[in-house]
């Protein structure tokens, strides 16, 4: 398998600026990071700068397309990050962390749970694997088919990912009023790319109310889906 290997979707532009979307997945994901972070499939950067607060003593950026790898050089990120060219598979065996995170990225890995289980080869005991993918496999959409997702999440097929030697510690959806967008999307508007001003008005008007809103129903759905899994043994 070649190192390099080029992105095929044109979506990280404009979810770059969904920085109240950002903020939101991040109050959830952070008490989770511990010191030693990956992030997996680092793309342009922008959750990095989004997610990583400095305080880390190691951030590894790791994006398998050399041209994004590129753009997330070319960025001002705290001193604790490092971009790499690569793969789980092509780290060193003996590199361990205390935290993983797949943020948009495992739905574009065919095979999911292999993959679930190289990485968890590369925490720490007690570390964990965090999981934020699009949410229900009924709202697959051409948007998911020209970003090269090969599947959406719900409860029942994320805890299936569990990698060997894991426990769950939650598994929730976010975006609750997001995923009526979503399903604008599917049944009607069918677009295979939201404009700018769409991502604009979900990310400032819609997320907000999401935030209230998800807490109110228990995080019992919505248009994305988060995974904590910690290892055990």
């Amino acid at each position: 398998m070649s190192v390099n290997q080029a992105y095929i979707g044109s979506e990280l532009e404009i979810f770059a600026h969904a920085l109240c979307w950002k903020a939101y997945f991040k109050s959830i994901l952070l008490p989770f990071f511990g010191k030693r972070v990956l992030e997996v499939g680092a793309g342009l950067g922008a959750t990095t700068l989004a997610l990583c607060d400095g305080l880390q003593d190691e951030w590894i950026c790791l994006e398998p397309d050399l041209q994004l790898l590129a753009r997330i050089q070319e960025k001002t990120l705290p001193a604790c990050c490092h971009p790499q060219l690569g793969f789980v598979s092509t780290l060193a065996p003996e590199v361990l962390f205390d935290s993983i995170l797949y943020i948009d990225v495992l739905e574009h890995i065919e095979d999911d749970r292999a993959e679930l289980e190289r990485a968890g080869q590369h925490l720490a005991p007690g570390g964990k694997l965090l999981v934020l993918s699009p949410a229900y496999p009924f709202l697959y959409s051409p948007f998911d088919q020209s970003i090269g997702h090969y599947r959406r999440y719900d409860h029942a097929s994320l805890s299936a990912c569990t990698p060997p030697g894991y426990k769950i510690v939650k598994i929730q959806y976010l975006d609750s009023i997001g995923l009526f967008t979503s399903l604008a999307n599917k049944l009607f508007l069918r677009q295979s790319l939201p404009t700018h001003a769409q991502i604009l008005f979900w990310d400032q008007k819609l997320v907000p109310i999401s935030r209230f809103f998800d807490r109110l129903v228990g995080f019992r759905f919505g248009r994305s889906i988060i995974g904590i899994w910690e290892k055990v043994k």
